[in-house]
């Protein structure tokens, strides 16, 4: 493990909180959080953890660029755009979506970085148009490293890994461990860092837009590739991991009557911010499995708090909050 490399410029660890006021409003298990949303790069979120292990990839492949893609309020994209202008190379974001008359929110920061926008309208032709990106960059003279979207990779997921192992160390208990689940580094990392560091609990990722069986499929492979980081492969199985699917038939960002009571009950009871896209999704899939008492009232829920509240802030989600 000391072979792997990495930057270590997270603000680790993150604080547990006890969220009482919200398990009593609840009247389900107790709850904790794990406040991912503070790792500190760029108002924080979960996608710092991995970028830790993919700058210093980057880094040790002698590149001068970082290309990467997302939807045009990314998390991920805000994140690697500070990554880029704290570490030297140039960044370039390929967004889907219209782009806004007057930028705000995660693409307000994403300029402030000074990552260079591309933008693509129809989710069908991102992949193509971040493939040309990259290409453009490689016939322009530059070397390009591209991150893949959400840090979802192999080397990306060991950052969850770790911080099963972080998570442990902090001796809090918790039976579960839930949180959101799309592009499935952050899955397949919980799913190896339970494996590989004897976390007894389990890990319930809440889809935000992925069809179940194909997260199983995805989240299995990746952690099975990301073993080989750290030692002797381990193959998982679509067994291995635990999803739903449930919450998510609305489509990706569209903000709906459950993430609108999630991201309250949380400011309210306990002065806790979610953002419109993940974790108030993920919250509220977790509020309505407590409602039908899916969880025990014996038992212990950790929320892995994964980041985006500058999403408030974007002019889709601003007006619809309250």
């Amino acid at each position: 493990m000391e072979k792997i490399a990495r930057l270590n410029f997270a603000h680790l660890p993150t604080p547990i909180e006890e969220l009482a006021n919200l398990s009593a409003a609840l009247g389900g298990p107790r709850i904790f959080v794990k406040r991912d949303d503070q790792t500190g790069l760029a108002f924080g979120g979960n996608k710092t953890r991995k970028l830790e292990f993919l700058v210093a990839e980057a880094r040790d492949q002698g590149a001068d660029s970082l290309i990467s893609g997302g939807a045009m309020q990314s998390n991920h994209c805000r994140q690697t755009a500070a990554a880029a202008a704290k570490f030297g190379f140039e960044c370039k974001l390929v967004l889907t979506g219209v782009k806004p008359g007057q930028a705000s929110a995660n693409l307000l920061l994403d300029q402030l970085f000074g990552a260079e926008i591309v933008t693509v309208e129809d989710r069908a032709f991102r992949d193509q148009t971040l493939q040309k990106t990259y290409d453009d960059a490689v016939a322009a003279g530059r070397k390009p490293y591209l991150v893949p979207y959400g840090g979802s990779s192999p080397t990306g997921a060991l950052g969850y890994a770790f911080a099963v192992q972080e998570f442990m160390n902090q001796k809090v208990h918790a039976d579960w461990i839930v949180f959101g689940t799309s592009s499935g580094g952050t899955h397949a990392g919980l799913v190896l860092g339970q494996r590989k560091f004897g976390y007894k609990g389990k890990v319930l990722g809440i889809s935000i837009d992925e069809p179940e069986e194909q997260l199983k499929s995805h989240v299995s492979d990746l952690a099975s590739r990301a073993s080989e980081k750290l030692g002797e492969r381990i193959t998982f199985s679509r067994n291995d991991v635990l999803a739903t699917e449930d919450y998510c038939q609305a489509g990706y960002g569209v903000f709906g009557e459950g993430e609108r009571e999630a991201i309250n009950l949380f400011a309210r009871h306990e002065g806790l911010l979610l953002d419109p896209v993940y974790t108030g999704r993920a919250a509220a899939g977790m509020i309505d499995l407590i409602r039908r008492g899916f969880f025990k009232k014996g038992e212990s829920i950790l929320f892995w708090h994964t980041g985006g509240q500058p999403a408030l802030f974007a002019d889709k989600y601003s007006n619809s909050i309250l």
